[in-house]
C-alpha cells in the first residue's frame, strides 16, 4: 500500500513539474511582460532596469527554478491587467468555481447512476428508451447551447431563475459561499444544470453498459442459481461491481468539471476561475493564465490520486496483486 501511494505521488509530482514548465513558457513566448508594464514608449534604460528587477535577465533555468519555487508557495506575481496579486484573484474566484462544480457533480451522480441502472434493468421499456434518447441529446449538444436554451426557457420565458451572477453570498473567513442563502441557490440552478447535463448523460450510458456487462458474468448466473432475489443480485452484487470502473471515469469527469467550467461561467457570467481565465486570455494576462494552468493541473492530479486510492480500497484484487503489475 505504501509503495503504491509513493509511486502515485511521484508520478503526480512529475506531471505537475511538466505543467509548470509549460506555464513558464508562456512568459517566454506569449508577449513581453515588460512591454505590458511599461508600454510601447518606454526608454531602453527603463526596460533594462525593470528586466533586472524582475529577474528576467537571468539564465533560463534560474528563472524556471524561481518560478517553480514561487508556484509551490502559491505565488505567481502580479496580474498585468489588474495590478493585483494573482494569488488573491484566484482565491477570490476559487470558491465560486468549486461550489458550481460540486453541485454539478452531485446532480450528475444522483441522477445519472439511478437512470443508468434503470436503463440496464428495464432496457426494453419506454422510459429506458426515452432515457437513452435524451442521453444522446445531452452528449451531442454543446455546453454553450444548453446554457443558452436554459436561459431562454427558464429565465426569459418563464422567469423562474436569474440568468447571470452568483447571487447573495456569505463570508466564511477567506471562503465565500452562495450555498447558505436562498438567493445563492436560486442563481446556481441553471449553471449547475448546464455543467451537469453532459456528465449526467455520460454517467448514465457508462453505468448502463457496465451493468449489462456485469449481469452477463458467470458469478451473477451462479447467484441466480443459488436462489438469491433480484434485489440482492442487482444491488448487492451487480451494482457494486459496476461502480468500480465508473468511479475512475467519475473522478476524471469531476476534474474536467472544474477545469472546463470556462464556457458555463462565461455564458452565465459566473464569477469563477473560468471567467477570470477568459478575461486573462483576452488581455494576454500571462501570470493569471500560468496560475490557472498550474491550479487546474493540481486539481486533476489530486483527484486522480484520490480515485487511485479509492480504487485500491474498493477492488481487493489490487491489494493481492504484485506491486510491479500496476
Amino acid at each position: 500500500m505504501l509503495a503504491f501511494i509513493l509511486r502515485r505521488i511521484f508520478q503526480a509530482a512529475v506531471v505537475l513539474v511538466a505543467v509548470a514548465y509549460i506555464a513558464f513558457l508562456l512568459f517566454q513566448y506569449v508577449g513581453d511582460p515588460i512591454v505590458f508594464l511599461l508600454g510601447q514608449d518606454a526608454r531602453p534604460d527603463q526596460i533594462r532596469e525593470l528586466r533586472g528587477a524582475l529577474g528576467l535577465d537571468r539564465p533560463f533555468y534560474v528563472q524556471f527554478w524561481h518560478f517553480l519555487s514561487n508556484a509551490v508557495q502559491g505565488e505567481f506575481g502580479l496580474s498585468l491587467r489588474q495590478g493585483a496579486k494573482v494569488s488573491r484573484l484566484i482565491g477570490e474566484r476559487l470558491p465560486a468555481t468549486l461550489e458550481l462544480s460540486l453541485v454539478a457533480a452531485i446532480v450528475a451522480l444522483a441522477v445519472g447512476i439511478p437512470m443508468g441502472v434503470y436503463a440496464a434493468l428495464r432496457r426494453g421499456s419506454f422510459l429506458s428508451q426515452l432515457f437513452m434518447t435524451l442521453s444522446l441529446l445531452g452528449v451531442s449538444l454543446p455546453v454553450f447551447l444548453i446554457g443558452i436554451l436554459l436561459i431562454l426557457v427558464f429565465s426569459v420565458t418563464l422567469g423562474w431563475f436569474p440568468s447571470f451572477g452568483r447571487g447573495q453570498t456569505v463570508d466564511l473567513g477567506w471562503w465565500t459561499s452562495g450555498l447558505l442563502t436562498r438567493d445563492g441557490w436560486h442563481h446556481i440552478v441553471l449553471p449547475a444544470l448546464t455543467l451537469a447535463i453532459f456528465q449526467l448523460t455520460l454517467i448514465l450510458r457508462l453505468v448502463r453498459s457496465e451493468m449489462l456487462e456485469v449481469l452477463r458474468t458467470d458469478y451473477i448466473k451462479f447467484a441466480r442459481a443459488r436462489g438469491l432475489s433480484n434485489r440482492a443480485i442487482h444491488f448487492g452484487h451487480a451494482l457494486k461491481n459496476t461502480l468500480v470502473p465508473v468511479m475512475t471515469i467519475t473522478g476524471l469527469q469531476l476534474g474536467s468539471l472544474i477545469a472546463f467550467a470556462i464556457i458555463t461561467e462565461t455564458v452565465f457570467q459566473w464569477p469563477g476561475m473560468g471567467l477570470l481565465f477568459i478575461q486573462a486570455v483576452t488581455y494576454a494576462d500571462i501570470p493569471v493564465m500560468a496560475a490557472y494552468l498550474c491550479l487546474t493541473a493540481l486539481i486533476f492530479v489530486a483527484i486522480n490520486l484520490v480515485v487511485d486510492l479509492l480504487y485500491f480500497v474498493v477492488d481487493p484484487r489490487l491489494r493481492v496483486a504484485p506491486a510491479g503489475g500496476h
